[in-house]
């Protein structure tokens, strides 16, 4: 899965080279501020800035014999330490620390990469909506319930409304990655026993974290289920925007569909076919981080000071669930950007239900003029019941109902059918949606 849907970015952010890398960066900028604070000697937190390195390879040699990572990465920086020469500055690297210090803060930078990806393209998603919900304001389609068609709407206002729906993930995600710029650096159960808090704060901040008020030894899991639990719904309004658009682009719809180039090929059996392959690719995605959400809630909770039930999840749905929405959200911005829309097609879907689309507005007249909305509604179902079943016109049906007739004049039919005073408020719901953002 994550070798497939990988892009460039992500795999080299989530690679072993950059985990090891981040690793090392915390050794060494504990090291730094603890040198600068006195507690560690300044040419040996030079030295290991110099000389400090590592081998992926010789890490994973190291671990199947310890069973232990951060003791394998630890080894294999001292021998390259050694091998410069300066072994004897090796014994001030991870001074009073524990392996978790350094996991979850490293963890943690690891997760503001991989979260810059992410940004990047909501804001990229929430334009091309902005931009094709203008193109589209006007462009009047039927409005459908339960699928069934219900009354007149427009096509931009299907698309402001996925734009204002991925502002709020804008917000959303902003503050969840925020809440996970924290680091610790409290020791093994939290007290900050060899460790001054202090020193666990200018670490931090030189690393561009901050420091948690308070953990035991780790960062506390609420803020992972959260972070993942904003990533799944992103990924779910990913899915409504696809799920509509395979709607669309049913044959009896057809007033939208995915872009198809001339050298593509729908099925290999019926050389017809235009399948939207990649709404229903995300409709599918969509699933797995949603679930990966349901996991991390149930990290949450951990034994007493901490076990690591959490730690082999974790390797797999933050990069599993970053990965994803990063290659969904590229996914969902080609399509909306390409996607082909048919007015024409849209306002024949309108016009084929002779009028039944109206059928609210003219309930709403014949009320209007006295008569009990009950006996209203009647008269207007009788006709509509009678036209959906015969296939005929709805309009035509009314204009012969001696009920109606005797209530309403020519004036009001045409106030009853009328597209204009059902679509009036267009320009208001723009001005609220885009002028909130």
């Amino acid at each position: 899965m994550i070798a497939r849907y990988t892009r460039p970015g992500m795999a080299r952010i989530w690679s072993d080279e950059n985990k090891y890398r981040q690793w090392l960066e915390v050794e060494l900028t504990a090291s730094e501020s603890l040198a600068d604070l006195g507690e560690v000697p300044t040419e040996s937190a030079k030295s290991l800035r110099r000389h400090a390195d590592f081998e992926v390879s010789r890490i994973d040699a190291i671990e199947a014999e310890v069973r232990h990572d951060v003791i394998a990465f630890l080894t294999s920086v001292s021998e390259k330490m050694a091998a410069a020469g300066q072994a004897e500055h090796s014994r001030w690297l991870h001074y009073g620390l524990t392996s978790n210090d350094i996991v979850d803060t490293a963890q943690a930078l690891l997760l503001k990469q991989a979260s810059e990806p992410i940004a990047e393209q909501l804001a990229e998603l929430h334009g091309i909506l902005r931009e094709r919900a203008f193109e589209f304001k006007n462009t009047v389609m039927v409005g459908r319930t339960h699928g069934v068609h219900a009354e007149p709407t427009t096509f931009g206002l299907k698309l402001a409304n996925w734009y204002s729906e991925v502002g709020r993930h804008i917000e959303r995600f902003d503050a969840a990655r925020e809440q996970m710029r924290v680091g610790k650096l409290s020791g093994a159960v939290g007290t900050l026993a060899h460790i001054s808090p202090r020193a666990e704060e200018m670490i931090c901040d030189r690393l561009g974290l901050q420091a948690t008020a308070i953990s035991n030894q780790v960062i506390q899991r609420d803020r992972h289920a959260h972070y993942v639990s904003v990533l799944a719904n992103i990924a779910a309004t990913i899915e409504k925007i696809a799920v509509e658009v395979r709607h669309l682009q049913r044959t009896e719809v057809r007033e939208a569909q995915e872009y198809f180039s001339k050298a593509q090929k729908g099925s290999s059996a019926m050389p017809h076919k235009k399948n939207p392959i990649v709404s229903e690719n995300l409709s599918g995605l969509a699933r797995v981080v949603r679930g990966n959400a349901g996991v991390a809630f149930e990290n949450v909770a951990l034994w007493h000071e901490r076990d690591i039930s959490h730690s082999s999840v974790e390797r797999v749905i933050l990069v599993d669930s970053t990965t994803l929405v990063d290659y969904m959200l590229s996914k969902i911005c080609s399509l909306v950007r390409r996607l082909l829309v048919y007015p024409e097609r849209m306002a024949r879907n309108l016009e084929s239900n002779g009028g039944l689309v109206y059928s609210g507005q003219l309930l709403l007249e014949i009320a209007s003029k006295g008569v009990l909305r009950e006996q209203a509604y009647r008269w207007v179902q009788r006709n509509a019941l009678r036209a959906w079943e015969e296939d005929g016109s709805f309009r035509d049906l009314v204009d012969e109902d001696p009920d109606i007739r005797g209530v309403l004049d020519r004036g009001d039919y045409e106030r009853a059918f009328s597209l204009e005073r059902q679509l009036r408020n267009v320009d208001a719901i723009f001005e609220r949606v885009f002028q909130a953002h």
